[in-house]
């Protein structure tokens, strides 16, 4: 009797526990595969991201590989031509240049107080004219070098002019990131000083180049440049240079003027990039440097220059690709410190002041290509003085004089670029450059004939 007591006692336990353990059971079930659905989503969210940053890098590889090539053909020339053209043949390419130009002052009295002008500043002539054509011939000389000669020919005074612009050699495959130039060469200072004029995003240049170089800074001596092994660009370089051409002066037997620069860059993305640059340029023994262009009087400068100069240069292209649409800023800034003196040469017998000149200015651009083909920019420029010298009067006729003025221009210009070997372009200045305010029409037109090389950054 006890025994089947006990039993039932047992049946009614098991019987009564049994939901009980078969509710536990469920709900342990449902709790793992509740954690195997979301480790597999952690897991399928993981795979996609890292789907989506490989994508990222290799749009990011592309697209930096196309910089480094444009580099490369810069600074290579022919070096890395493809197998079907022998790089050891000239690569010759013909840059024609012409253009319409009126201003409602007479191009004759432009003038930029503060500032003596020499070289080629000014505004040009007004009307039809020829502009700089040029004629360049580039090789490899063998696999250790690279040449290049470039030839100015322009009108002056309505005579034909023939003048060396660039001759130099250029190492390749040294290593170690390092390149040396010899010969005639456009200066590493600022930004646009290393850009022909056909290349310029306004058909002139800015005021301050105007004011400093007479456009452009060319001169022979020797460039030596390093660009580190970083993920980022990175280059430091310096010139060295006989120092007989404007804005320096004089016959020199060894180092009469020389450049230290840097610039550094990077992506951002794949649609941003960006480069910083500072330089500077100084001579010690300026020895008569001629300033003879615009209204002021002719005068020399024999004393001690130093330029200091800062560049920042922006681009945006959508999704890494430029063809549609790119936005381009770009900003310098230049501060020019002299100590010395001014011979206004006129004056019978010479009259002659000591003199301690500042300079400073700056131009900010921004150009946006809106369709294929079409773009448009605006700029702006400002400059200021503060020089200082013994006779007052005869740094006012010598040009060093700011009158209470504060030089500035406002540009905007419209282009039409049928394919990358030609361009006709519609520019609009509102000059102020001297007190009386110059508004300003260009009608331009560059076409390029034969082979030409990449362009810088």
């Amino acid at each position: 009797m006890r025994i089947h007591i006990l039993a039932a006692s047992v049946i009614l336990a098991v019987s009564c526990t049994g939901p009980a353990f078969a509710a536990d059971d469920i709900q342990s079930l449902k709790k793992e595969l509740n954690n195997l659905k979301q480790d597999y989503r952690q897991r399928i969210q993981a795979l996609e991201d890292r789907l989506e940053k490989a994508e990222n890098n290799a749009r990011m590889a592309n697209a930096k590989a196309s910089q480094i090539e444009e580099k490369v053909q810069e600074e290579g020339g022919a070096g890395t031509a493809s197998s079907s053209q022998n790089s050891f043949n000239p690569a010759i390419s013909l840059v024609l240049d012409g253009r319409y130009a009126g201003f409602d002052n007479e191009p004759g009295a432009y003038k930029i107080p503060g500032f003596a002008l020499g070289g080629e500043a000014g505004p040009g002539e007004e009307g039809f004219a020829i502009g700089e054509t040029e004629l360049s011939a580039s090789a490899n000389v063998d696999d250790k070098f690279y040449g290049q000669v470039t030839l100015a020919i322009g009108d002056e005074d309505g005579s034909t002019e023939v003048g060396l612009e660039e001759a130099f050699i250029q190492t390749l495959g040294l290593g170690n990131g390092l390149t040396v130039k010899a010969g005639r060469f456009f200066s590493a200072i600022g930004y646009l000083n290393q850009q022909h004029a056909h290349a310029w995003d306004f058909t002139d240049a800015p005021l301050i180049y105007r004011g400093l170089f007479g456009n452009k800074l060319i001169d022979d001596g020797l460039q030596i440049t390093y660009i580190a092994p970083t993920d980022i660009f990175l280059e430091f370089g310096a010139e060295a240079f006989r120092g007989s051409r404007y804005p320096a002066g004089g016959d020199h037997d060894d180092i009469g003027s020389w450049t230290a620069f840097a610039n550094v860059g990077g992506d951002i993305g794949i649609e941003h990039s960006w480069q910083l640059g500072l330089s500077h340029w100084q001579a010690d023994n300026v020895d008569g440097r001629i300033s003879d262009s615009g209204a002021a009087e002719p005068s020399s400068f024999t004393g001690d220059s130093k330029i200091n100069a800062l560049n920042l240069v922006y681009k945006w292209a959508p999704n890494g690709n430029p063809y549609n649409r790119n936005l381009k800023v770009q900003f310098e800034y230049f501060d020019r410190r002299e100590d010395g003196r001014v011979v206004v040469l006129d004056s019978d017998p010479s009259e002659i002041t000591g003199y301690d000149g500042n300079q400073k200015g700056w131009y900010a651009q921004m150009v946006y290509q809106f369709m294929p083909q079409w773009r448009t920019g605006l700029r702006y420029d400002r400059l200021s003085s503060d020089n200082t010298g013994s006779d007052n009067e005869l740094l006012a006729a010598a040009g060093l004089d700011d009158q209470g003025h504060t030089p500035q221009r406002y540009s905007a210009m419209v282009e039409w670029l049928p394919s990358e070997f030609s361009r006709i372009r519609l520019q609009f200045n509102r000059d102020d450059s001297y007190d009386d305010s110059d508004n300003q029409i260009f009608l331009q037109y560059t076409h390029s004939l034969g082979s030409h090389g990449a362009h810088q950054y």
